[in-house]
């Protein structure tokens, strides 16, 4: 279906039109038809060489073009996808590229499968006839036309038709034809075909053709069928008399019917349409069908029938009792259409029964293809009142669908609104006014669920696509309800019926040919809605056709004594807009309305009974108004005249006078029954009346009662609050079914005994329309509460006691009673609905914890155990169904299966003896009627799909074990259609949703966290949004880790091979896909390649592309310094992470600041610094390098803070809703700027700043701030003030100072603490000159250095400036001096002479910002990790370094450790003991080491996997120095850990751990290798003789086979897993060694190793036993409840926290918090406890090194591991009483079984 493409400009574009196709087939029921078709086409243009068509499925043998044979070719793109390899075909997890590439597929085929060369003879030749006129003026309006006058004339020149002969045939076609032809499921089948609209371009499938719903012509048809399909020599002369002749119904009408001239077998069927249809409504059926003629009305106007269309229905054999009764309301439908609307557009109408149609109903010209599903008895009940109204729709469609079309798919609400609307006026003709009224009402209560703000308009003008099918049936559903209120307002004008008077224009207009192409646009109909009425509809039009939402409304309405008058108070909201008002892409998509105006009526019924309509006029969302009130009359009261009189009315009225019943009404109908006035059975009912202050109260009112929106002008949610007895008033006196039907809603939301009376009453009277009497039936559900001594159900007792044996004692409790009801007698249908309504409300009683009592599954097991239907002239199949589907509803509890697992508060819902008991009963009876069904079926077995879904219910709910050996025999084909899919979903969904249900404890935590944040910050609709998303996500990451779904491996071999499959359906392939999406993680794909498929068009456009973002390259910036210029035009501000400094040249003299401009930084990331000339110093010998592995972004000197600062705007800058135009370059082209370079010249946009930023463009946060500036000075510049771009600069630039001010105060309040927490050095003595260094590098670096290149490590004290420790790694021994370790270094920068002159010239001052220190500890770090890469080398090599030798080479780091990592090595942790494996570090032996004082906060923890060991680093002090306090405070801290001498250790390479042995898993491998057909010659050891292989002992040394292995398992003989592998892999390569490649038992060895690799790692997967999960699940559950842990819930936000530096401090791959260690804790990702304490400690541990021991956090972490600890030891000592208790334990259920 050509969906993109104008439709009346498509034959320009196109060069031709059609005026006439003929299609000549011939059929033969056994999966072929064949024949040809000519297609009439008209050039309208002479260079017409190449005609497309569209075609799929069909095999094209000969085309011919003017008699001339032609080239063509013939490409159906959907039946030639490739994916590739057949093994890369297969790959299930490509799904994402297949649809990619069908979606390609279905848009290359819009321009046509099938391509005709028109040969040289046959070029378009001009008719010499000029016609006036175009094609392009004829759709250049979607008005009908004015008289052209003057220059509007122009001349087209006419070609000659040219004929088409194409010769096809058709062979089992999978889409738009059905075959339905006997098989050994079915083997009675009736053979018969027909067209079917299988998918969206279903037309192509069966003829060549231009598939297109707006592209029309005239048909003829020619049908060839065999005359029988029996064959007649086989049967008798009765029998052939009898035999059905094969008939063949078409669109069009029939011509005439003839022998075929050379085969008497068979019949030619002539048709002909002179209609202009459109290929897509065209249809046609064959079959041996039934035919019945459907009489005409006799008429006083047309007594004898004749201008009356001709109706006929036909039917398979088998069917004919059922066509007349089904049928029967086509001739009133056609009579009433034809009156209200105008002629049928038809000669005739059709209508044919077919089966295994697609879709219920095919509408086509004069003919309707429906399902025998709609096919019904006379003694059916439902299915009479659903196939009237199908019927009925399918007639109307005649008129508005069939012969008026939508001129573009945004006017198709329009299109199926009419169709539907005057079908429901027909319904309203048939079934009388309060259905109709009833039914609108219900369908306005669905449009306001739904409406909400998810749907678009109805209609979208911008969208040029079909709708998608997920929002057609709810444009459908809103469409007529909008026509009704458009009616509704029409007609209040005055001057019109509204569109009674519109309508049959409309008709008139499309048979009259007024209406062009007879396409019809909402732009049309408005206009004609607004010449016929004089009333202008565009407001209402922006509001309900091109706007989405439905208004709410709240009145609340009081009496103004001093003014007579009733003050109504409105409010009115939009749900729909509220639900998008953040979201400014979806207001533009969907529209929603923010306000709804128009004219509401509401309706006061005042004191005297008068009603008096009032108009509010409503303008604004909030407005009181003042209504005028007109009488002073009070209500009645009872003792007053007025009310004697009435009541004697209604005596009289219930005793038969006709006139008193006339005279009364609908006015207080309960009075003068029986049953309210005798008080004995009042009491027996309990009826309950009005208190005296109720009386009061009641009389004390001015009006009966307020209605709003009386005349049903609104979609709209109205809520009103007025007393209850006004709600009984309108109950009981208003005869509008709507006004009723709101009064029963109002009251079921106030239950009370007054309104279980009323509503009783309500049941009871039969004047009520049936459909408010089963309305109260369900308001009673809402009364059965403890509260009132569960009335509404002793209420519903006693009225379902009317169709049971009465009790022998009157005074009987009716909650012990048994209800045997008597035989069914539905002939009086009312009372039929009202006892199912009954049935269905008794079911839906519930007690507080959501269990139905037991007498009410009573109840329902009697009315199924003592059904009697032998006397009833109706089928009871559905009312059996009513009590099947009530027995499960009330069998299952209410309440979520979670509640009482893990929320102490809730009492468990056990199941008892008794509840089993009646679980039997239930399931005995349901087997009886379902064993029942099978020998006497009830129509279309629905007693069958009843039972299925109450096994699926009961089954979902764990109440019986699934029932796959019940629903698999089902499934198979042979069954009904509707009995399969019933027992596939039983299948499907008992599995998927039993493994939801294992999530109850997962979507327990998250209400719990819920309700936490709920009391936090009060964001209930954010989180709940994100809880019911993330809730989602789980659900779905767990069917795709399930080994029976999302595992499965037979659906993952398959699932594409269907999907690619050719004779794959529509419908089939895309269900795969989203079986595939749901279910299957998709892989990443390269970028497609992009095909556009370009018609042949004399211009051909290119669209300028945009132009690409430009990041200019950097310069070489001047230092200014003093100092020497650097070796690298890349000055550095940042130092790098692995930067790597070797020793300056020379000795130099660094300028030493004041004390008072340093500052040390510890477990920070190295922020500006602001010399880079110190730090840039070479290595003696050694060419300069450029520091490895820095970031891009750091390259211009932006610090990390600065960095993530400045992403951190530009995101929230991109994603503001005022960014839209600032986010790319500006384009003068696109723009519409063509000046804008002329005066900007200094262009930027978010995208260039964002790739500055990435490249390292910005100095500072405060550069990135000055570009954005410049952005917008610009904007604000080239558009004038208040323009809207100008505007949207305004709005983003104030946006953007609130951000940035944020992060100012963020980063300096950062800076301050910092500053706060350096380390002030204590005074020591005046220092010993020495000889001026400079701060350089430690002289360590090199990997072997001599001992007389170090100076002795004299430690000189400084009041200058502080002391900075630097911790270096380890190195190795000299040769020289084995016996002594080489003390590690510390290099202290000391205060030199100022009188020494400088070298060179003295560089800027340099402020040590932390940094320095910071740099130091990573290459300390880094070279104890070169050291330990290095550590292999043997002792000789490292001899022949000698101590007079140069420094060694350091070799090149290669290790791609990002930046989070280096940060995270160097953060030194606290009391963490170094590792075994790690470098010697000793101590010189003059001086014993100091040992520093660690605080002793903490207890020891346990390292993680994850974690580093701090270096320690060690350095002889003097005795004179004191220690330095450690710092504790703030969040940021120095530690300095104390030396330690530690024996040096060579590092062993681990052995890996061997796993043991897993028995039961063992043997479930050899289970399925036995399973395997090709594993045979594996299962037994090989015999030599047998086998005949006389020298595999000889070759194969170590024999192995499945067999020996299983009985090495047996007797114990493996201890580890390993070895168990190890004898499989010596039975795969002993069978290739002895055996040649390609041979049969090598090929079994691979398939058989194939099947071992998939399996096997699932065996030796490691995790948590289920005691062990399970145990620590509650541990954490109990943890999160306690107020102690409400710190480590959540993971850390650093921004809503305000530390933006938590992940330089604490890596991001090392942050833990509660909810993320019970995540892994759900998903198995811990193989062992340790794991998990490991992660629990690793939590806390990062909670103190962030915060400090003696913080507040650190308190509370200190108190959470004490209370971890108490948890852990009372679980382990549980669970070790457990095991000492039973030696057997508790076996881990299945997954079918209910945990917990």
């Amino acid at each position: 279906m050509d969906t993109r493409t104008n439709s009346h400009r498509e034959p320009v574009r196109r060069g031709f039109t059609i005026s006439h196709q003929k299609v000549v087939l011939e059929i033969d029921f056994s999966g072929t038809l064949w024949g040809y078709t000519e297609i009439t086409i008209v050039p309208t243009s002479s260079e017409l060489r190449t005609i497309h068509l569209h075609s799929r499925q069909c095999t094209i043998h000969t085309i011919t073009v003017a008699g001339h044979q032609a080239d063509f070719t013939h490409h159906d793109p959907l039946a030639h996808i490739g994916m590739g390899t057949s093994n890369d075909a297969q790959d299930c997890h490509r799904h994402p590229e297949l649809k990619r590439k069908i979606y390609s597929a279905l848009q290359e085929s819009d321009e046509g499968e099938l391509t005709i060369a028109i040969p040289r003879e046959a070029y378009p030749k001009q008719s010499g006839q000029p016609i006036v006129g175009s094609i392009a003026s004829e759709a250049a309006t979607p008005e009908p036309q004015t008289p052209m006058h003057g220059h509007g004339v122009h001349h087209v020149t006419e070609f000659l038709p040219i004929t088409v002969n194409i010769g096809y045939s058709l062979r089992n076609p999978v889409d738009g034809f059905q075959f339905v032809i006997p098989t050994d499921s079915h083997p009675y089948r009736v053979p018969h075909a027909y067209t079917t609209p299988s998918s969206p371009d279903s037309a192509r499938c069966w003829v060549p053709c231009i598939d297109n719903q707006w592209e029309k012509c005239t048909w003829e048809f020619e049908f060839v069928v065999p005359r029988y399909l029996e064959e007649l020599e086989s049967l008798n002369d009765d029998e052939q008399s009898e035999a059905n002749p094969t008939l063949v119904v078409c669109s069009g009408e029939l011509v005439e019917q003839v022998a075929h001239p050379y085969n008497s077998n068979k019949t030619i069927f002539l048709f002909s349409q002179a209609i202009l249809t459109s290929v897509q409504h065209i249809a046609f059926a064959a079959g041996p069908f039934h035919i019945l003629t459907i009489p005409a009305d006799n008429t006083a106007d047309d007594p004898t029938g004749s201008s009356q269309p001709l109706i006929y229905a036909f039917c398979l054999p088998g069917h004919e009792a059922f066509l007349k009764s089904t049928t029967s309301v086509l001739r009133p439908a056609m009579s009433f259409y034809s009156t209200e609307f105008g002629s049928y557009p038809f000669g005739s109408y059709k209508i044919v029964f077919v089966d295994q149609l697609a879709t219920q109903r095919f509408d086509s010209s004069s003919l309707t293809l429906i399902t025998i599903d709609a096919l019904h008895g006379d003694d059916a009940i439902e299915q009479c009142l659903e196939t009237r109204h199908t019927l009925g729709h399918a007639l109307a469609c005649q008129w508005v669908g069939v012969n008026i079309q939508p001129k573009h798919w945004s006017d198709i609400w329009l299109v199926n609104g009419l169709s539907l609307y005057i079908t429901g006026l027909f319904i309203r003709r048939l079934l009388g006014n309060n259905e109709y009224r009833f039914r609108l009402k219900k369908d306005m209560y669905r449009v306001l669920d739904l409406d909400v703000g998810g749907m678009p308009p109805i209609c979208q003008p911008q969208v040029s696509d079909p709708p998608d099918s997920a929002t057609l049936p709810f444009i459908n559903l809103k469409a007529p309800l909008v026509l009704h209120i458009l009616d509704r307002r029409l007609g209040k004008s005055g001057t019109s019926l509204g569109l009674s008077r519109v309508l049959p224009k409309l008709f008139l207009s499309a048979i009259s040919g007024e209406m062009q192409s007879n396409a019809l646009s909402t732009h049309a109909f408005l206009r004609t809605c607004r010449k016929v009425s004089g009333v202008d509809p565009r407001s209402f039009a922006e509001q309900w056709i091109y706007g989405s939402g439905c208004p709410s409304f709240g009145f609340s309405a009081s009496f103004n004594r001093k003014k007579m008058a009733v003050e109504v108070t409105m409010r009115q909201e939009a749900p729909a807009y509220k639900a998008m008002e953040t979201n400014e892409v979806s207001k533009a998509l969907l529209k929603p309305v923010p306000f709804f105006e128009g004219q509401m009526t509401i309706r006061i019924h005042e004191a005297d009974g008068t009603p008096y309509e009032h108009v509010l006029d409503i303008r604004a969302p909030f407005k009181r108004y003042e209504v005028p009130f007109n009488t002073k009359y009070k209500r009645v009261r009872r003792n007053t005249k007025r009310y004697l009189a009435r009541q004697a009315a209604a005596q009289a009225a219930a005793e038969g006078d006709t006139e008193a019943a006339e005279a009364m009404g609908m006015v207080d109908m309960g009075f003068g029954l029986e049953v309210w006035e005798k008080e004995q059975e009042r009491e027996n009912w309990k009826v309950a009346d009005w208190t005296e202050e109720d009386e009061g109260t009641m009389s004390g009112a001015t009006y009966e009662w307020i209605r709003m929106d009386a005349d049903f002008e609104w979609i709209a949610n109205i809520k009103f609050d007025q007393p209850d007895f006004m709600w009984v008033s309108q109950l009981q006196r208003d005869r509008d079914v709507v006004a009723q039907l709101e009064a029963v809603q109002a009251l079921a939301e106030k239950p009370t005994a007054i309104v279980s009376s009323t509503l009783t009453k309500t049941v009871l009277v039969s004047n009520y329309y049936f459909r408010i009497r089963c309305e109260a039936a369900l308001a009673l559900v809402n009364c059965a509460i403890r509260r009132l001594e569960f009335l509404g159900l002793f209420h519903l007792f006693k009225l379902f006691l009317r169709y049971c044996y009465d009790p022998e004692d009157p005074n009987q409790d009716l909650f012990a009673h048994k209800y045997v009801p008597k035989p069914n007698d539905f002939s009086d249908l009312s009372e039929y609905f009202v006892r199912k309504s009954l049935i269905d409300a008794i079911s839906r009683i519930r007690f507080e914890n959501g269990k139905s009592p037991s007498v009410v599954r009573q109840f329902l097991i009697d009315q199924l155990r003592y059904n009697d239907n032998t006397a009833n002239p109706y089928s009871d199949g559905f009312y059996i169904c009513s009590i099947v589907s009530a027995a499960a509803r009330a069998t299952v509890s209410i309440a979520p299966p979670e509640r009482g697992e893990l929320l102490p508060s809730e009492v468990k819902i056990e199941h008892n003896a008794e509840d089993a008991d009646l679980v039997k009963q239930t399931m005995a009876e349901v087997d009886r009627y379902r064993s029942m069904d099978r020998l006497i079926p009830s129509p279309h077995n629905i007693v069958t799909i009843a039972a299925l879904e109450f096994y699926m219910i009961i089954g979902i709910a764990n109440l019986i074990p699934s029932q796959t050996r019940v629903f698999f025999p089902l499934t198979r084909e042979g069954n009904y259609t509707q009995v399969r899919i019933a027992a596939f979903d039983g299948l499907f969904l008992t599995k998927c949703l039993a493994l939801l249900a294992q999530m109850g404890e997962m979507k327990s935590n998250l209400k719990e966290t819920e309700s936490l944040l709920i009391e936090e910050d009060g964001s209930i609709p954010e989180k709940i949004r994100e809880s019911k998303k993330s809730e989602m996500d789980a659900m779905i990451k767990v069917l795709r880790k399930d080994r029976e779904v999302g595992k499965n491996e037979v659906m993952r071999e398959f699932l594409m091979p269907i999907a690619l499959a050719p004779d794959v359906d529509h419908e089939v392939r895309w269900c795969i896909l989203k079986l595939a999406d749901l279910l299957i993680r998709p892989v990443d794909e390269l970028p497609p390649t992009v095909k556009i498929h370009l018609p042949s068009t004399p211009v051909s456009e290119t669209a300028p592309q945009p132009p690409a973002v430009k990041v200019l390259a950097k310069v070489a910036r001047a230092i200014k310094s003093t100092g020497p210029p650097s070796k690298s035009p890349l000055v550095l501000h940042n130092a790098p992470t692995k930067l790597k400094l070797p020793p300056p040249p020379q000795p130099e003299i660094p300028r030493i600041p004041p004390p008072a401009q340093f500052r040390t930084e510890a477990k920070r990331g190295p922020n500006p610094v602001h010399s880079s000339t110190p730090h840039q110093t070479k290595v003696k010998g050694r060419p300069p390098k450029k520091p490895a592995h820095l970031p891009k972004a750091y390259s211009g000197g932006m610090s990390p803070n600065d960095l993530r600062a400045s992403r951190n705007a530009l995101m929230k800058l991109q994603a503001n809703k005022h960014a839209a135009l600032f986010k790319q370059p500006v384009d003068p082209i696109r723009d519409h700027a063509p000046n804008y370079f002329d005066i900007i010249k200094d262009p930027m946009d978010l995208t260039t700043m964002g790739a500055k930023l990435e490249e390292g463009m910005y100095r500072n946060r405060f550069a990135f701030q000055a570009d954005f500036g410049l952005m917008i000075s610009n904007a604000k510049r080239y558009n004038i003030a208040g323009s809207y771009v100008h505007n949207e600069a305004i709005a983003l630039e104030i946006f953007f100072e609130k951000q940035w001010t944020i992060i100012n105060k963020t980063l300096e309040a950062a800076d301050k603490s910092h500053v706060a927490s350096a380390p002030v050095p204590a005074p020591t003595p005046n220092p010993a000159p020495v000889p001026p260094t400079r701060p350089r590098a430690p002289p360590s670096v090199p990997k072997s250095i001599p001992p007389t290149s170090i100076p002795t490590p004299t430690l000189i004290p400084s009041t200058s400036r502080p002391t900075i420790k630097l911790k270096v790694g380890a190195q190795p021994k000299a040769t020289s001096v084995p016996t002594i370790p080489k003390p590690r270094i510390k290099t202290k920068v000391t205060n030199t002479s100022p009188d020494t002159p400088p070298i060179d010239a003295p560089p800027p001052p340099y402020i040590d910002d932390g940094s320095h220190d910071i740099l130091q500890e990573v290459l300390a770090i880094e070279r104890e990790n070169d050291e330990k890469r290095h550590r292999s080398v043997s002792e000789k090599e490292r001899d022949k370094v000698t101590t007079t030798g140069p420094p060694g080479k350091r070799k090149k780091t290669t290790s791609s450790t990002d930046e989070d990592d280096i940060l995270a090595l160097a953060t030194p942790a606290k009391r963490e003991k170094p590792s075994p494996p790690g470098p010697s570090i000793s101590v010189p032996k003059p001086k014993p080491p100091v040992l520093l004082p660690v605080p002793k906060a903490m207890p020891p923890m346990p390292r993680t996997k994850k974690e580093r060991p701090a270096e320690i680093s060690t350095a002889p002090r003097p005795s004179n120095t004191e220690v330095p306090r450690v710092s504790l405070k703030g969040k940021e801290k120095e530690v300095i850990p104390s030396p330690v001498t530690v024996a040096p250790k060579l590092k062993k390479t681990p052995t890996p751990q061997a796993t043991p042995l897993n028995e039961k898993k063992c043997k479930d491998l050899l289970k399925t290798f036995q399973k395997l057909p090709e594993a045979g010659i594996f299962l037994r050891p090989v015999d030599p003789v047998l086998d005949g292989c006389p020298t595999y002992l000889k070759e194969i040394q170590k024999p192995m086979d499945f067999g020996t292995m299983s009985t090495k398992l047996s007797q114990g003989k493996y201890t580890t897993m390993e070895e168990f592998r190890k004898d499989v892999e010596l039975v795969f390569s002993n069978c290739r060694q002895f055996n040649p490649p390609a041979t049969f038992p090598v090929t079994c060895a691979d398939i058989v190793e194939k099947a071992y690799k998939k399996e096997w790692p699932k065996v030796i997967e490691k995790r948590l036993s289920w005691t062990e999960k399970r145990g620590l699940q509650g541990l954490m559950t109990s943890l999160v409840k306690e107020p102690v842990s409400w710190v480590f819930r959540e993971p850390v936000d650093p921004v809503a926290l305000g530390i933006p530096t938590y992940f330089d401090v604490i890596p991001r791959r090392d942050a833990r918090d509660l909810r993320t260690i019970r995540q892994k804790l759900d998903a198995d990702k811990y193989d062992n406890v340790e794991a998990f304490e490991a992660d629990v400690d690793l939590m806390l541990q990062n909670a103190i090194k962030f915060n400090g021991v003696d913080s507040e956090v650190g308190n509370i972490a200190i108190a959470v591991r004490k209370r971890i600890q108490e948890l852990m030891a009372n679980w382990r000592t549980g669970a070790t009483k457990k095991r000492k208790d039973g030696e057997k334990g508790t076996p881990q259920p299945t997954k079918k079984t209910r945990v917990g």
